[in-house]
């Protein structure tokens, strides 16, 4: 049993999205490395919005941003990230440095594709809590985070177009 409960409080959760989306790499790229344009791909119920005033107009490594939002209404969080690598049209790397995880690690790799772009999300995250947030993790915040991604993918599509599949 205590190995068990050992591990529980281990856990690092991880999930992968991959969208295919007919834009060159380039205006992928300047879209998505725009810190700016997080709120667009956010769902407005979560009221996302970007407060750092000095993180410069292009992405760079060890750029820091901050931002608030809403995961659950009247719950407002402060979150800050950095950028910690950074391989231009290819991909780039945000981590978490204070916010709702004990752990948040987001890549985004862009790849050129017949006639578009293929862009993968890779993230790696942990609850804090111990097991009360692997609980929290199976309860109510993996549905979350997958809600947030299916928004991403709908709007990404909706601004953009889609590519259909072969």
């Amino acid at each position: 049993m205590v190995i068990v409960a050992y591990l529980s409080i281990m856990a690092v959760y991880s999930f992968q999205t991959v969208q295919k989306i007919p834009i060159s790499l380039e205006k992928a790229w300047a879209f998505f490395s725009n810190p700016a344009n997080l709120a667009i791909i956010t769902p407005p119920g979560m009221e996302f919005t970007t407060i750092s005033k000095f993180h410069g107009p292009k992405m760079y490594q060890g750029q820091l941003i901050e931002y608030k939002v809403k995961p659950l209404p009247a719950i407002p969080l402060y979150w800050m990230t950095e950028i910690t690598h950074v391989e231009p049209l290819k991909y780039f790397v945000d981590e978490q440095r204070f916010g709702p995880y004990s752990l948040w690690h987001h890549q985004h790799h862009f790849r050129a594709v017949d006639g578009g772009v293929e862009m993968t999300d890779i993230v790696h995250y942990k609850v804090p809590g111990w097991f009360i947030g692997d609980i929290a993790n199976s309860l109510f915040v993996a549905n979350k985070l997958k809600s947030i991604f299916d928004f991403r993918f709908r709007k990404v599509e909706e601004l953009f177009g889609f590519m259909p599949k072969a």
